[in-house]
């Protein structure tokens, strides 16, 4: 039987080659790895929890003018039956919101990345998520220098590759199911992530599980106070497919947990839109398939359109 079995982050503070290792044979085995004992505070991480049910909690009419479906819905607020998966007529059953990165006034990125709009209905709102915001952005590149060792890399080597990426975090809320939903339906269709790497909060809740190559689905388990990371297909493209952006999913829930809503955080981890997607020589040595160069910015507008979030 396969598992995806925590990786305590304390074995980087103190053997940074073995927690690169395991961390790097989890994403290869599975794409995705469990990560216990993070560094991001848990006051910080109750503070956006609040601060999400309370703007969930908000009259729908009230939501939808923070809403951007001219952008995609990069910043701001994204309603129910907004995204499908690619591929999958079905809207997927969820709503969410979107911070995006704080960019200084005279960067030449505002070009392509907004503003996150402040939300006025809801005391803390916007601190708490800037606050969860900066703490993922900085542990997920604490993560990615692990994987830059893993791959043979120095060290450093995405540190300003992602800098002033285009990552965004989403507060997620899957409402109750007080009726049976319909048919063909998910929380969240079976889907790829678009980014370098993906980090979650809140996965305590059953229905997240992942695509082994076998074709088998495995369920991912995070105790509490462990962070789900995944590859996106950035980094699967960067490493010519030797790191695999797993399919992955959110059933529906069981009848006994219907009635409950479900939250949680992903962190997508981007690079920055002018860095370019090449596949590294070394994975290529690997067996890995080269796919064409591309920036990350056209990528993720191409990958946007696919899944009905832009317009072509």
């Amino acid at each position: 039987m396969i598992t995806i079995d925590p990786i305590s982050f304390n074995l980087w503070k103190t053997d940074k080659d073995a927690f690169a290792k395991a961390f790097g044979e989890s994403f290869k085995e599975t794409g995705f790895a469990i990560i216990s004992d993070h560094t991001i505070p848990q006051d910080i991480i109750d503070a956006a929890d609040e601060a999400a049910k309370e703007y969930f909690a908000l009259p729908e009419e009230t939501k939808r003018k923070y809403a951007d479906p001219e952008d995609g819905f990069q910043r701001g607020h994204s309603p129910m039956g907004t995204e499908n998966a690619k591929g999958k007529k079905e809207a997927d059953l969820k709503e969410f919101w979107h911070t995006g990165r704080e960019l200084p006034a005279g960067s030449p990125y505002r070009a392509t990345m907004k503003d996150t709009p402040c939300v006025s209905e809801v005391t803390g709102f916007d601190a708490s998520t800037r606050g969860l915001y900066e703490a993922l952005d900085e542990f997920g590149a604490e993560l990615l220098r692990a994987v830059a060792l893993y791959l043979g890399l120095d060290e450093n080597w995405f540190d300003d590759k992602v800098n002033v990426g285009n990552s965004i975090l989403r507060l997620l809320h899957y409402p109750p199911q007080m009726d049976p939903p319909p048919e063909g339906t998910e929380r969240a269709g079976a889907h790829e992530d678009i980014n370098l790497i993906t980090l979650l909060l809140g996965a305590e809740e059953a229905g997240l599980q992942a695509k082994h190559r076998s074709g088998e689905w495995l369920d991912v388990n995070a105790p509490k106070g462990a962070v789900v990371v995944n590859v996106g297909d950035m980094l699967q493209r960067m490493t010519a497919g030797i790191l695999p952006s797993t399919t992955h999913r959110v059933l529906n829930p069981a009848p006994e947990r219907s009635r409950f809503p479900r939250y949680s955080k992903p962190f997508f981890l981007h690079l920055n839109n002018d860095a370019m997607i090449t596949p590294l020589q070394s994975c290529l040595d690997m067996g890995g398939t080269a796919e064409p160069d591309i920036t990350a910015g056209d990528y993720l507008t191409e990958r946007l359109i696919e899944i009905g979030l832009k317009k072509a």
